[in-house]
Formats: structure tokens, C-alpha cells, sequence
């Protein structure tokens, strides 16, 4: 029992530090929650819950940069509630036993998509929109915000770097408005689960209340410490740790 208390405070308190600095923090809170035991819908509905305070918080940190894409909010707010909540009901309804078998492929995407992320960031940044009309162009992104917002209820790895990448096709390209878009809508997405899935009864709270004291406390005290390292190695031991859990769970 206090091994257990031990495990999710410290790791919920690294995906605080993480997440203020690099992302990836779910590659260590959520299955921190597999390894006490919890059935994996239960561990995953709980670790959107516990990280949420800490994203929702995050949002008054971009208030300025917000203030200048209100037309964007507006286009994607409403489809990332519509669509977080269509994914955290698909989790719902999904039996255990298929999630469990889905769970190391969702993990390894979410480590590749993460691994991946700058090259996918290029990429989408050279990519030749101005062919596209505005129409086209917001149809497209609402379409695939969609997609990702459904994703992001269901699952979530790697929903930030899916909306860089959306955002970019939009034709944004200040980052720290990007950022700041990015996470409003994945508060927005992560948010409506939370409500889904408390009304649902599928989360375990003590671990959850536990869980987002240890990121809150991570955000704002673990982030001065892991600032002071160089990126890159933040980065590196984010992958190797999402990859040896990926396999951690194709063999158990």
C-alpha cells in the first residue's frame, strides 16, 4: 500500500515535471496505475483525471497568445468537446479484454508519434497550403481535429503533437500561439472525459486525487529541475522509457 502511494506520487509528479517541458508524462503515470493493479480502461479513465488540473491550469499561462486566434477557438472548441466526448464513450463501451490487447499499440504509436514528432512538424510545415481555399483549409482542419479530439478522449498519447501538426495545415505559425491553442483544446478534449467518465463511475478517485497532487506539485517544482537539462536528453529518456513499456506490455 505505501509502495503503491509511493509509485503514483512520483510518477504522476515526473509526468508533471515532463509535461511542462517536453510531454510525455503519460508514459510514466499511466502505468504506474497498470502496475498497482488497476484493470487498464479503470487506469487509463483515472490518469486523464489526475492529469487534468494540470493542463486546465496551463490554459491561464497563454491568455495573451489566446487572445489573438479567438476566430480559431471558436472553429475547433466546439469539435473537440463533441469529439473527446464520442472517444470517451467508445472507451466505455469497449470491453476490457479488447482494450488490453489494444494497449501496447496504442502505447508504441503514442511512443512513435512522440519520437517522430519534430520530423512530423517539419513536414507539415513544408508542406505547400496555399493551393488550398479558406474552405478547404477549415474544413480539413475541423475534419481532422475531429479525428484527433475522438483519439484524444479515447486514448490520448500524442494528441499535442496530431494538433501541432492540424494547426500548422491551418496556416499558423507563431509556436507559442500554437502552444497555446494546443492546449486549450486538449484541456477541452481531456475535459469532457473526465465528466464522462466520473458520471460513469470508472475512476478510481483516491488514486486520481493522489495522483494530481503529485503533477501539480511536479509542474511547478519538478520543471525548474528538469529545465536545467539539456532537451535532447529529456527527450531520449522520455522514447527509451514509452519503447521499453511498449514492449513491457506486447510480452506480459
Amino acid at each position: 500500500m505505501v509502495f503503491d502511494i509511493i509509485l503514483l506520487f512520483t510518477a504522476a509528479f515526473v509526468a508533471g515535471a515532463l509535461n511542462s517541458v517536453a510531454g510525455g508524462g503519460s508514459f510514466f503515470s499511466f502505468p504506474a496505475l497498470l502496475f498497482t493493479g488497476l484493470d487498464p480502461k479503470i487506469a487509463n479513465a483515472t490518469n486523464t483525471v489526475a492529469l487534468w488540473p494540470g493542463s486546465a491550469a496551463s490554459v491561464g499561462a497563454y491568455r495573451r497568445e489566446l487572445s489573438t486566434q479567438r476566430s480559431a477557438v471558436k472553429q475547433q472548441a466546439l469539435v473537440s468537446l463533441v469529439g473527446g466526448l464520442v472517444g470517451a464513450l467508445l472507451l466505455l463501451v469497449t470491453p476490457s479484454s479488447i482494450f488490453r490487447l489494444l494497449l501496447p499499440y496504442l502505447m508504441l504509436g503514442a511512443t512513435l508519434l512522440f519520437t517522430l514528432s519534430p520530423r512530423i512538424n517539419a513536414l507539415v510545415r513544408r508542406a505547400d497550403i496555399r493551393r488550398a481555399t479558406p474552405t478547404d483549409t477549415r474544413v480539413r482542419s475541423v475534419l481532422l481535429q475531429g479525428m484527433i479530439s475522438i483519439y484524444g478522449g479515447f486514448f490520448g498519447g500524442g494528441i499535442g503533437i496530431l494538433m501541432l501538426a492540424t494547426l500548422a495545415l491551418m496556416g499558423l505559425e507563431n509556436i507559442h500561439e500554437m502552444n497555446a491553442l494546443k492546449t486549450l483544446l486538449a484541456t477541452l478534449i481531456n475535459g469532457i472525459a473526465v465528466v464522462t467518465f466520473a458520471a460513469a463511475g470508472a475512476v478510481a478517485w483516491p488514486q486520481a486525487l493522489l495522483m494530481a497532487m503529485g503533477a501539480i506539485v511536479g509542474g511547478y517544482l519538478g520543471a525548474a529541475v528538469a529545465r536545467r537539462l539539456n532537451p535532447k536528453w529529456v527527450r531520449t529518456f522520455v522514447i527509451v522509457v514509452g519503447f521499453a513499456l511498449s514492449a513491457y506490455l506486447f510480452v506480459r
